[in-house]
C-alpha cells in the first residue's frame, strides 16, 4: 500500500512538472517524466523512455494547439524540421537500444540539468522583427540540421527533443521565444509518437 502511494505520488508530480513545462517552456515532458520514473521508482530506462514519450505526444498536441491559435507557430519550416527529426527519431532509438541503462538515465539526466542552465544564463531576446530578416533558403537548411540533431537526442534519450529543439530554434534559426515555443511543441507532438511507437516496437 505504502508503495502504491509513492508510485502515486512521483507520477502525479512528473505529470504536473510535466504539464507546467510543456505548455509555458515548450518543453518535452519526457525530459521530466523520464528521470523522474528512473530514478524515484527504479524503472529502466527503456521502458520510461517509452512511458514518457507517449504522455509527451497528448501535451505536446495541446500546446501546439494554443499557440498555432494565438499565431506562434512556424508551420513551415516546422514541418520541415520534423521529416528530419521523425526519421532520425527512428536511429536514435535504435542505438538507444543496444546502450547500457545506466549510461541512458545518467545521459538523460544531465542533457536536461545542461539545457536548463543555458536558459537561466541567456535568455532568448529576439524579437518577430528580427527573425523576418532571415532568409527562407538558410531557414530551409538550417531546419533540415537542427531537424537531424534533435531527432537523434529524442529517440537516444526519450526526450521529445523539446529543450534542445527550443535551444536550436532560438540560438540557431533566430526564433523568438513564443514561435519558437509554439514550433518546438507542434514538432515534438510528431516525434514523440514516432518515439514511443519504436520503443514499445
Amino acid at each position: 500500500m505504502k508503495l502504491l502511494l509513492i508510485e502515486i505520488i512521483v507520477c502525479f508530480f512528473a505529470g504536473m512538472g510535466a504539464g507546467l513545462g510543456t505548455g509555458f517552456a515548450g518543453m518535452s515532458a519526457a525530459a521530466v517524466i523520464s528521470p523522474m520514473l528512473i530514478t524515484f521508482l527504479g524503472i529502466p530506462a527503456y521502458e520510461a523512455v517509452g512511458i514518457a514519450l507517449a504522455s509527451d505526444v497528448l501535451a505536446s498536441a495541446v500546446s501546439a494547439y494554443t499557440y498555432g491559435k494565438n499565431k506562434n507557430l512556424d508551420i513551415k519550416n516546422g514541418f520541415v524540421m520534423m521529416i528530419t527529426v521523425l526519421i532520425f527519431t527512428f536511429v536514435g532509438s535504435f542505438v538507444a537500444s543496444k546502450v547500457p541503462n545506466s549510461t541512458m538515465g545518467s545521459f538523460s539526466t544531465v542533457m536536461t540539468l545542461l539545457l536548463g542552465i543555458k536558459f537561466i544564463v541567456r535568455p532568448v531576446m529576439t524579437t518577430k522583427e528580427t527573425m523576418t530578416l532571415v532568409s527562407p533558403k538558410k531557414r530551409l537548411i538550417q531546419s533540415v540540421l537542427c531537424g537531424t540533431v534533435v531527432g537523434f537526442i529524442c529517440g537516444f534519450i526519450g526526450a521529445g527533443g523539446g529543450m534542445m529543439m527550443l535551444l536550436l530554434l532560438t540560438s540557431i534559426l533566430g526564433y523568438e521565444l513564443k514561435t519558437a515555443v509554439g514550433t518546438s511543441v507542434f514538432i515534438m507532438a510528431f516525434t514523440a509518437l514516432t518515439g514511443a511507437g519504436s520503443h514499445f516496437m
